[in-house]
């Protein structure tokens, strides 16, 4: 996310001094040249070895662009004490940084040990065991959105878009630069501009995007922007600057300002103007104008504030005068990155910080607007979020918008989404129901207990004849207990959905009785009368040639005595269970294949790559083996009695590649297995 870092403010690396004489990498990294730092101090290092201060500026260089392997190998050798200065203390800020890198590389297990300890130094309350729960739960919700990339991305990076009718307008560093022309050093591209592209009905450009204004864009950074509903006003972030030129504060850095523009009666845009509410001294970027358009919201690093950037708003007077900034408060501001603030028709707010618990960098949350105020932040999940930079999200109708995301390469790009299931939090009625396992009808007189992921209880009764009861509860995991007379009790985990009047059942068998034999029956031979053979059916054996020879479909194979449907590749997308459309034709042919030998039964295995916590792989295994029997079920229309499910988690990888796996050895490590169990 390079190109939208001078909207945040460069780091406050002005301080910076080493007790020995500057070097040249110590200039770049200065200067916000992070790239010529990093190649300068990769120099350094190779000839003089680590010092605490070289690590903690290549790490710090690393991560600004994006480069999270190798800022992690300097970043693990800083927080181990792995250099040769005798003071083995760091800045605890080192630890949020493991933390970020961490759960960037997916390995968010670790990433919470360092969050842990950060929050320790600072003498923060903070459960580790929870917050992994939390983080996976994320990863593991359903889906709430889908989302695409839009057509006119570019090599560049564009985020920030805002639809007004047939027009897009987006921020991007896409113009082209010649020889002379001044970059910004933290990107080495163009500085910053807005601009506007018209799409076609199948959302294809109908021609180049263009420059919104020569008057709005200039030589500097123009980036985060929003209009009035009429178009008539535009309120933007722009490098702070008179005449042209750069201003800056006493610690030499160059503030982000908030300008307006009005449209004038040729439809051209006047000369901005800065909003007096701005300071040379800090930070306010990011406008948000809410429905009634009598309040501006903003982000700041401005004094007084939870520490980096927080989200505030002034009122608009009816005069067009500003009331004083008003921070939103801790509820929705940390002690980190709190930006990009939008406000919904219905007044919700949303936002990106990578201080709220997350997936990975900046998430985008959600504060449903209630009549006392914003309520507690939701995370958005996946595949809204990523374990990358998710931000700059806009809605243009009740249920579609854009954000921005760099997860597929080290600029940004912006996505188009569709909302498509109920992003606040909500209690839905499910049923729950007790079953013979055998006869599929309810057993009377079932003794039941429902308690929570936290072993609260929520309900317990004995059940009618009709073994049924409801409850309106919120979605996530809940634990069944059922058992009645002549039955195994059993307990069964259920993940509620956001969806009214779903059906969970749990299945019980009946207690099987061995017969006892009388003892006349024992001492007694009756002497048999020869009856002539019966023809019967096909043995076992006939079966295991016929499925090994017959190589209509998928075939069977043999591996370590056991015998195994031989698929092609079901493949899973990172952290998600749904079917693919690539893998619905192989199970469609599959499901052909078991309608043939209808007495064959067989074991879904389901395995993960190692990227995320044990626990969090088995239970995404299992959802993956169950999404595939549910498929071949109610797709395929195979009897959901001859497929059991395992998952496996990251137990068993085809390659084991340790912690230094590339996506295409993950990608492997994702499978499906189909093994014949009874034939």
């Amino acid at each position: 996310m390079k190109s939208k870092k001078i909207l945040i403010l460069l780091l406050l690396i002005s301080g910076f001094s080493f007790s020995q004489k500057k070097t040249r990498a110590d200039r770049f990294f200065e200067k916000g040249d992070f790239i010529n730092a990093a190649i300068q101090y990769e120099e350094e290092l190779n000839k003089e070895g680590y010092s605490k201060e070289v690590l903690g500026n290549i790490s710090t260089s690393y991560y600004n662009t994006f480069q999270f392997k190798k800022a992690y190998r300097y970043l693990k050798n800083l927080v181990t004490g792995r250099f040769y200065n005798a003071d083995k203390n760091y800045d605890n800020k080192y630890n949020f940084m493991m933390y970020q890198v961490l759960s960037a590389m997916g390995k968010y297990e670790k990433a919470v040990t360092f969050l842990t300890l950060y929050k320790k130094n600072k003498e923060e309350k903070f459960n580790k065991n929870d917050a992994i729960e939390i983080i996976e739960n994320f990863k593991l919700k359903e889906d709430d959105y889908t989302v695409e990339p839009v057509t006119f991305n570019s090599d560049a990076s564009e985020f920030g878009a805002v639809k007004i009718d047939s027009l897009i307008y987006f921020t991007s560093d896409r113009k082209p630069s010649s020889i002379g022309d001044r970059k910004f050093l933290w990107t080495h591209r163009s500085f910053l501009d807005i601009y506007k592209i018209k799409l076609d009905e199948n959302k294809q450009p109908i021609e180049e995007a263009v420059g919104i204004s020569d008057v709005i864009n200039t030589k500097l950074h123009e980036g985060n922007f929003t209009f009035s509903r009429d178009m008539k006003t535009l309120y933007f972030s722009k490098s702070n600057s008179e005449k042209g030129k750069k201003k800056f504060d006493s610690l030499n850095n160059n503030a982000v300002h908030l300008y307006k523009a009005e449209l004038q009666e040729d439809g051209e845009w006047s000369a901005p103007k800065k909003l007096l509410f701005n300071d040379v001294s800090y930070s306010i970027e990011h406008p948000a104008l809410n429905q009634e358009e009598n309040r501006l919201y903003f982000s700041s690093n401005m004094p007084g504030g939870f520490g980096g950037f927080d989200i505030y708003y002034v009122e608009i007077n009816p005069g067009g005068d500003y009331g004083p900034p008003i921070n939103l408060g801790s509820k929705i501001n940390t002690a980190h990155r709190d930006q990009f603030p939008f406000i919904d028709r219905k007044g919700n707010l949303f936002f990106s910080s990578d201080g709220h618990l997350g997936l990975g960098m900046l998430d985008i949350f959600v504060c449903e607007k209630k009549k006392d105020g914003f309520v507690q932040p939701v995370n958005l999940g996946a595949p809204l979020n990523s374990s990358y930079d998710d931000f700059s999200i806009t809605y243009y109708n009740e249920t579609e918008g854009f954000f921005a995301s760099n997860r597929k390469k080290t600029g940004d790009d912006i996505y188009e989404f569709v909302q498509t299931g109920e992003i606040f939090l909500r209690e839905y009625i499910a049923q729950f129901e007790v079953r013979d396992f055998a006869t599929e009808e309810y057993i009377p007189n079932a003794d039941v207990k429902l308690e929570d992921d936290r072993g609260n209880k929520i309900y317990e009764n004995q059940l009618d004849s009709v073994a049924t009861f409801f409850r309106k509860i919120l979605p996530g995991k809940y634990d069944l207990s059922a058992s009645s007379e002549g039955y195994e009790p059993r307990q069964k985990t259920f993940s509620i959905k956001e969806k009214n009047e779903e059906i969970y059942v749990i299945y019980l068998d009946k207690i099987r009785k061995e017969p006892k034999k009388k003892e006349e029956e024992i001492a007694v031979s009756i002497p048999k009368k020869e009856i002539p053979p019966k023809k019967t059916a096909p043995k076992g054996g006939d079966i295991r040639e016929k499925l090994l020879k017959d190589k209509t479909g998928p075939p069977v194979v043999e591996r370590n005595g056991k015998l195994y449907f031989d698929l092609p590749p079901i493949y899973f997308d990172y952290n998600k269970w749904n079917i693919r459309q690539d893998s619905k034709k192989v199970l469609d042919d599959f499901a052909k294949k078991l309608d043939k030998y209808k007495s064959v039964y067989i074991k879904i295995i389901s395995h993960t790559d190692n990227r995320g916590s044990d626990s969090y792989n088995q239970v995404l295994s299992e959802k993956r083996a169950e999404s595939t029997r549910n498929y071949l079920a109610l797709e395929g229309y195979v009897n959901a009695r001859r497929m059991k499910f395992l998952g496996m988690g990251e137990s068993q990888p085809l390659i084991d590649c340790g912690g230094d796996c590339s996506e295409e050895e993950h990608q492997v490590n994702r499978r499906s297995e189909f093994e014949i169990v009874k034939y």
